[in-house]
């Protein structure tokens, strides 16, 4: 029977999806047809994206009203129609392009300091055993002989190059996280004193024990050490400059999301402008609630609605500039009956989301009462047939189905929620024994950008926009932008100010206290 109820919705999604294709063709040829305006502007292109039916089950069409979309997804499968309205010129494509270049550039780039910084830490650690053996390799017969205290620094430098080699292993080769547009100002430093060190030790061991060929072993392998230990002081230096002194917060950062007005405050220590940034969205995937720009549509309905209603008659010739007046001064008289309208549109949509979400807390609760799980003594005799969460989940899915598609539209959170995702979801509850209050906590309320899929939310470029060089560091009153393709964080740094802390001493001793009588009262 499952199997025909599925073969039954594919075939009913498969004959929605070709529908609507049709629609789209006819709608996209019209649209094509449609002359240019008079001012010479491109008129726009729509480009409709038809999903399969194996693609996301929920309706995706944020600007439908809700009584015009299907409630069938419990029953049948449907296809979502997303469509997006762009114009694309000769200039558009340029930018592309050129979007292409720059990022071949950043990789080129990136895999080169790899290679450089790879490169020199080879270097480094090979120079010191090549002190010691090079003695041995080129005039062993006229070197002194090695006493006790020769053969101990070769334990000595041995243990200090493994140390150095962990600590070098842990603090530079990490997974990168992100590409950043310049160059990080102090690895750059640190690479270039290593490169210089190493270059005069090579150079005075060439010039005072190559050259002359010098038979004191011992003091070659004490150089060798004093060059190891040298090191070691540089690796905590770079310690100090790439962990430490980042940790002491100095500023506090506000991030504004551009669409929406969402804020949080953030504490960073002594960083550049673009390792900021790289910590502002670290924390943004982690701490804003993902961005719906379907919550956004409504007010610009709204106001689209309005100014429909408006008609401009030119009587007398005016120009168009006069009309526009005309408009703004007819839409502001309005203006005090659309606060009214503001009002009771909100109501009503807040009492039809809470209808809607007690209805499916009932139904997620009554789903979750048949659910029940076996002890290991209970699985050898239980005579019905057991299933794995996986099938429990599919199972109990379609009696909560209709409320969690209707809340998910009220709400507008659809276009976050495919069946699949909600049933990967609910298989997990169910594995974890979780109650279903634990379950419906991912719907209720929007989560952060991270809790939903990656291919739904994740910006794979992001654009640092700045007045001031990315490499300099943060002060009071910065302001950097970051832009990606349907908004922008913009954040604004202000340094937290000195505080001057005074102590004032207290004796214990003086808490005396007397009782005032007065002869009104009872006491």
């Amino acid at each position: 029977m499952s199997t025909a109820m599925d073969t039954e919705s594919t075939y009913s999604g498969y004959s929605h999806y070709s529908g609507h294709s049709k629609k789209a063709h006819r709608q996209g040829r019209d649209r094509h047809k449609s002359p240019r305006s008079k001012d010479g502007s491109r008129s726009e292109k729509s480009v409709t994206i038809q999903t399969p039916p194996a693609e996301p089950l929920l309706g995706n069409d944020a600007s439908r009203t809700e009584e015009g979309q299907d409630d069938n997804w419990g029953e049948t499968t449907t296809a979502i129609t997303g469509t997006s309205e762009h114009s694309i010129s000769q200039e558009d494509i340029a930018r592309i392009s050129k979007d292409l270049e720059d990022s071949v550039g950043l990789d080129c780039k990136r895999y080169l300091g790899l290679t450089v910084a790879a490169v020199l830490g080879l270097l480094v650690f090979l120079t010191p055993i090549a002190f010691i053996l090079l003695p041995q390799i080129l005039w062993r017969d006229d070197l002194e002989p090695c006493g006790t205290v020769c053969e101990g620094l070769f334990i000595s430098v041995a243990f200090k190059l493994l140390i150095l080699l962990i600590g070098t292993w842990a603090l530079f080769f990490r997974q990168p996280k992100a590409d950043i547009p310049r160059v990080f100002v102090f690895r750059a430093l640190l690479l270039v004193l290593i490169f210089l060190f190493v270059f005069s030790y090579w150079l005075f061991y060439g010039v005072r024990i190559l050259d002359s060929k010098d038979t004191n072993y011992q003091g070659i392998v004490q150089y060798a050490v004093s060059l190891v230990d040298a090191l070691l002081f540089i690796h905590y230096l770079a310690i100090v400059l790439l962990e430490l002194r980042q940790l002491q917060p100095m500023f506090t950062v506000k991030v504004v999301r551009s669409t929406d007005g969402e804020s949080r405050y953030y504490s960073l220590g002594h960083l550049s402008i673009q390792r900021a940034a790289l910590v502002v969205l670290e924390n943004y995937y982690r701490d804003f609630p993902v961005y719906n720009p379907a919550l956004l549509t409504a007010s610009k309905s709204r106001a689209a609605k309005h100014m429909a209603g408006l008609k401009v008659y030119n009587v007398d010739g005016n120009n168009a500039s006069g009309q526009s007046r005309a408009m703004i001064a007819a839409a502001a008289r309005r203006r005090d009956s659309s606060h009214n309208e503001l009002y009771y549109e909100e109501a009503d949509h807040e009492r039809r989301v809470k209808k809607r979400r007690a209805r499916l807390v009932v139904a997620v609760e009554e789903a979750f009462t048949h659910i029940k799980r076996l002890q290991a003594e209970e699985q050898q005799k239980a005579p019905g047939e057991m299933m794995d969460p996986r099938e429990a989940a599919q199972a109990i899915f379609p009696s909560m189905a209709r409320a969690l598609q209707k809340y998910l539209r009220t709400t507008r959170q659809q276009q976050y929620h495919s069946m699949e995702s909600i049933l990967q979801h609910l298989s997990f509850c169910i594995t974890n024994n979780m109650t279903p209050k634990a379950f419906l906590e991912r719907y209720l309320s929007p989560g952060p950008t991270l809790q939903y899929d990656r291919d739904r939310w994740f910006s794979k470029q992001w654009t640092l926009v700045s007045e001031e060089a990315v490499t300099s560091g943060l002060q009071d009153g910065i302001v950097f932008v970051l832009k990606c393709l349907d908004f922008s964080l913009v954040a604004n740094v202000k340094k937290i100010p000195f505080i001057k802390l005074s102590e004032e001493f207290i004796d214990p001793k003086s808490h005396k206290f007397v009782l005032r009588l007065q002869s009104e009262t009872s006491v």
